[in-house]
Parts: structure tokens; sequence; C-alpha cells
């Protein structure tokens, strides 16, 4: 019997996966993507997700966003447990409590800097006065402050994910979600990027989860979660 996590008090995790498990079938052929993963991340908290191909990063991350359910077990976001709901409820869910940043960076190009950090706010019923200070006041936390009007083509790669995690950022999410966020980024760029996200988990007490093929930047992070065949191998505090 997998060990299962305990939640008396919600409260304390602004992540809990509990015995986790996802299985695609096609015809007669069963294919166990996830096998019974269970971990949990406090608030603050910076945790990378290695492992190699296939090894179910990306099956295990869609959990995470909610674009995916689990087969069987249950994942808790800062104290709700997101299997049940449904499509409006998970988009609505998603907007206010995930951030995500993605390896693509995913701008919009006919969209300045400030605009593109203020998409997600515009699906909230914050004045566009109140929009265009938050993302003014993010992207000059992430040096950014002289590029409000500058759309992401004028931008270097690490630019352009400095903004796309600002963007993440926008509606306060407790928990942001990185999928090899570095992977279009010259090696300087990758680790001004990761002290970025350590520097948010740390600062503004954002629980950060990150993909990434490149172990060398798991150095900055407090966890490191290694998948292998599904499971979960090894959960490693830094």
């Amino acid at each position: 019997m997998p060990n299962r996590l305990r939640y008396n008090s919600m409260a304390r995790y602004v992540l809990g996966v509990e015995d986790v498990s996802k299985v695609y079938r096609s015809g007669d052929i069963e294919v166990k993507a996830l096998d019974h993963v269970s971990f949990s991340l406090k608030k603050g908290e910076f945790a990378a997700i290695v492992g190699p191909s296939g090894s179910g990063k990306s099956t295990l991350m869609n959990m995470l966003g909610t674009i995916d359910k689990p087969t069987s077990g249950e994942i808790y976001i800062d104290g709700v447990a997101t299997s049940k709901m449904n499509g409006d409820q998970l988009a609505d869910f998603r907007n206010k409590k995930l951030g995500f940043v993605f390896q693509a960076f995913n701008l919009i190009n006919g969209m300045d800097a400030e605009a593109n950090v203020e998409l997600p706010m515009m699906a909230t019923s914050m004045p566009s006065s109140e929009r265009k200070k938050r993302a003014d006041e993010l992207l000059a936390q992430f040096g950014l402050g002289h590029r409000l009007k500058n759309r992401p083509q004028q931008l270097s790669g690490g630019e352009q994910q400095r903004v796309a995690v600002a963007r993440a950022l926008a509606n306060r999410p407790p928990l942001l979600l990185a999928d090899e966020p570095t992977g279009n980024l010259a090696s300087h760029q990758s680790v001004e990027v990761i002290k970025i996200l350590g520097k948010i988990s740390k600062e503004d007490d954002v629980t950060v989860v990150m993909v990434t093929h490149n172990t060398d930047l798991t150095k900055h992070c407090d966890r490191i979660l290694h998948i292998k065949d599904g499971r979960l191998e090894k959960d490693r505090v830094m």
C-alpha cells in the first residue's frame, strides 16, 4: 500500500500531491505515466522536478497545472482539491491560483511588455489603472522598467523570460509552475532567471515548481524531486 499524505491541516501546504497515478489507454494497451506519486510543498519552497525523458515529468506538470486530471489520487492547491472541478471552475481557479512560465515564453508579439503582463489581470475586476500600476511595478522589480513599451521581438531572450515571469505573478498566485523555463536561454541568462525564481519564492512567499533537464540549475532550489518510470524515486532537500 503506497504511503498517502495526511491533510489534517490543508493550510500547511500550498501544493499537495496525494497518491497520484495517471494511466493512458489505447485499446488493450495500458501505459502508466505516473505511479502513486506523493509529495507536498509549503509556502515559499522552490522545487525542481528532474528525470530522464519519458519519466513522467511533463505528465506530472500537466496534473499540477490542472490541464489534465489524475486517473486516481488527488492534487491539492492552496488547500483545494482540484480533481472534481469542471472546466469553467478550473479556468477561474488557474487564473487566481497558478502562474505559468514556459520554455517558449508565450508572449503576445503584437503587445508591448506592459500589456503582456496586464493580460492575466484583464480576467479580474481590477481597474485598468491598477492593472497598469501592477504591471509596471513587476517589470521594474525585474529590471525592465525601461522596457515597458518594447514588444517581445525587441527584447533579448532573457528579457522576454523576465516579462513572462512578471506576467505569471500578475495575479499574485500562491503557486508558480515553470516548465523548462531556461530551455531557450544562454547559460548566463539561465542562471539569471533561476535566481529570479529563487528570489520570488523567498521574498514573495511564492511556491515555485520547475521542470528542468539542466541539473546544474537545481543547486538554486530547496528540493529536488527525481522522477523515474512514473515514480518519485528521490525527494532530496538541499
